[in-house]
C-alpha cells in the first residue's frame, strides 16, 4: 500500500452510517501521523449527558445548561481515541442502543449543533500535525476549507451487513435502524450528499486496505482522482 509520510492539513471524511468512516479515518490518521476526530462520538456524548439528566428533549434551554455544565473530553490520538464525561470514560455507554435511539433527536437541536461545531473547529485548529475529521457534515459545515474532502458511501445492504458484523446485532434490525437514522439525520445534515469539492469513494466492493490505497493516491495527487 502506498503511504504518505507527512500531512499537516485537514482531511474531512463524510458519509452515512456503515460506510466505513471510523475504520478508514483511524487507519488513515495513523498512517499519516495525524490526529483523528470522531464528531459522531461528540454528539453521542452530549446525548448521553442529556439522557442522564432526565431533561425533556423539548426543553432546549435546560439541555444547553446541562451540556455547558458538563466536562467533555475527546481523545484525538488514533491509537487511543476516548470519550470522557466529567473525567469518566463512556466509550461503551455512548455506543449503546439507548443513545443510538436518541442521538438524532438531540443532534437536531440547533443550539446543540452550534455548540458542538464550535468545539469541533477548536479541536481542528489545535491539531499540530494534521487531522482527519469524520462525520456527516464536515466538508460542508464544520471544515469547508479542508485540504481534502472525501465522501464515503456504500450500498445500504452492505452498510447494514458491516454494522451487524461489528456489534453482533440482527441484520434485519440493523438495516431498519440504519434506514431510520438516515431519515432522521437528513433533517439536519445531508448524509447522502457529498460536500462541494468532495471526492466520492464507493466502498461497497472495497476492503479497508483498498480504500486506504485510494485515499493515499488522492493525497499524493493533491486531492484529485
Amino acid at each position: 500500500m502506498p503511504t504518505t509520510t507527512q500531512f499537516d492539513g485537514v482531511i474531512a471524511i463524510d458519509g452515512p452510517s456503515g460506510s466505513g468512516k471510523s475504520s478508514v479515518s483511524r487507519r488513515l490518521a495513523t498512517e499519516l501521523g495525524a490526529a483523528c476526530l470522531d464528531t459522531g462520538a461528540m454528539y453521542r456524548a452530549v446525548t448521553l449527558a442529556v439522557m442522564r439528566s432526565g431533561v425533556s428533549l423539548s426543553d432546549t434551554a435546560t439541555i444547553m445548561k446541562v451540556i455547558e455544565g458538563t466536562r467533555f473530553e475527546f481523545g484525538t490520538n488514533p491509537a487511543d481515541r476516548y470519550t470522557r464525561i466529567d473525567d469518566v470514560l463512556v466509550d461503551a455507554d455512548i455506543r449503546g442502543p439507548e443513545v443510538t435511539g436518541q442521538v438524532s433527536a438531540v443532534s437536531a437541536v440547533p443550539e446543540v449543533r452550534k455548540y458542538l461545531i464550535t468545539a469541533q473547529r477548536e479541536i481542528i485548529a489545535a491539531a499540530e500535525h494534521g487531522i482527519v475529521v469524520e462525520g456527516r457534515d464536515i466538508g460542508e459545515v464544520v471544515a469547508p476549507d479542508a485540504d481534502l474532502k472525501i465522501y464515503l458511501t456504500a450500498d445500504p445492504a452492505e452498510r447494514a451487513r458491516r454494522r451487524s458484523s461489528q456489534d453482533g446485532s440482527d441484520l434485519a434490525a440493523t438495516a431498519a435502524d440504519i434506514k431510520r437514522r438516515d431519515t432522521a439525520d437528513a433533517k439536519t445534515t445531508r448524509p447522502h450528499d457529498a460536500a462541494p469539492g468532495a471526492v466520492v469513494v464507493d466502498t461497497t466492493h472495497l476492503d479497508l486496505d483498498q480504500v486506504l490505497t485510494a485515499l493515499h493516491e488522492l493525497i499524493a495527487h493533491g486531492g484529485t482522482a
